[in-house]
């Protein structure tokens, strides 16, 4: 009896240690710096969500949360570095409607697979475009827009890079109307923009926190909004759908992924404190401000299913499109 009781005392002392070590780990997290990928450039969309979050996030998790911009190739250098990480709840990533679903269809090889590579963390919300000229365009309306374009096939749209909704934005509009436009990508959402405020280029649909200054400085022309609904920061901008372009309606969303694998604690972890800042007045009030629509806090599995039905939609409109990166 006394060797048996030796026995499974030395056996708990052993065990002990091994299972103090992987509380201590999962209770730890983060232990180090995290690295939170941005897939476009500084000044964009993705950006100016991801240093505003990044700065709240090092603030509770305790940790530098350092937010490291890798435009390029429509967001897939970015991801694709996501999807080989390790998956320690170290590297994270801002992920868009155009990194899980449009590049599935523009690229042949995106070098990931948006379901198998990816574990949600958050969904964050939405943003519509807006449809802007140059200052000097004669356009006015929508319908100008259009008329002009069917007299002069090939009329050019700037984008943030393929694969970003600025760039699917054109290419539905296009689809719609029945116009050919030709695709002009730029490095990134601002250089995109100054092509439109330069006249280098004819139009161009960005993100309406990347150009409602300019609007409102009278730096280019706002002539519709993408979003089946007005935008309350805009209201003087009818709906495309309302301006004859029926049907027209893209609303891109945004959230934060992890790699595949990450400890489903980690995820709990990251996806609360994110749900918290979120939920902070003030951040609400800046976001919205800058015209972001913040969605209710889901769990990481809503995100996923979000994910699912946009990968089971737009494929087969972008390839009708033909429109296509290589």
């Amino acid at each position: 009896m006394n060797l048996r009781r030796f026995t499974l005392l030395a056996t708990l002392v052993l065990a002990s240690p091994f299972a103090f070590v992987a509380a201590a780990h999962a209770q730890a997290y983060p232990s180090k710096p995290i690295k939170l990928l941005v897939p476009l450039a500084a000044g964009s969309t993705a950006d100016i969500l991801s240093r505003t979050i990044g700065t709240e996030l090092a603030r509770e998790m305790g940790q530098a949360v350092v937010v490291e911009n890798k435009a390029g190739a429509g967001g897939t250098i970015a991801m694709a570095e996501l999807a080989r990480s390790a998956p320690d709840g170290y590297t994270i990533a801002f992920a868009s409607q155009g990194t899980l679903v449009f590049n599935q269809a523009l690229y042949s090889k995106p070098g990931y697979d948006s379901i198998k590579d990816f574990a949600p963390i958050v969904l964050v919300g939405g943003v519509s475009n807006v449809m802007i000229v140059p200052p000097g365009s004669t356009a006015k309306t929508v319908m100008d827009v259009i008329t002009a374009a069917k007299a002069k096939p090939g009329m050019t749209f700037s984008s943030g890079g393929s694969g970003t909704s600025h760039h699917l934005s054109g290419v539905l509009f296009g689809q719609l109307t029945g116009t050919q436009l030709t695709h002009v990508p730029y490095k990134g959402a601002p250089q995109g923009i100054l092509a439109v405020m330069s006249g280098e280029v004819d139009m161009g649909f960005y993100n309406t926190p990347t150009v409602i200054a300019q609007i409102r400085e009278n730096k280019v022309k706002g002539l519709g909004v993408t979003s089946l609904a007005k935008s309350e920061l805009l209201p003087q901008l009818p709906t495309l759908d309302s301006s004859g372009v029926k049907a027209y309606e893209v609303n891109t969303w945004f959230g934060f992924v992890a790699p595949a694998g990450t400890p489903p604690e980690v995820v709990t972890r990251l996806h609360a404190t994110i749900g918290k800042i979120l939920a902070l007045p003030a951040i609400r009030e800046k976001l919205a401000a800058q015209g972001f629509d913040l969605a209710p806090l889901q769990p990481p599995a809503h995100f996923a299913t979000v994910i699912q039905a946009d990968l089971a939609k737009w494929p087969t409109i972008v390839k009708a499109s033909g429109a296509k990166v290589d």
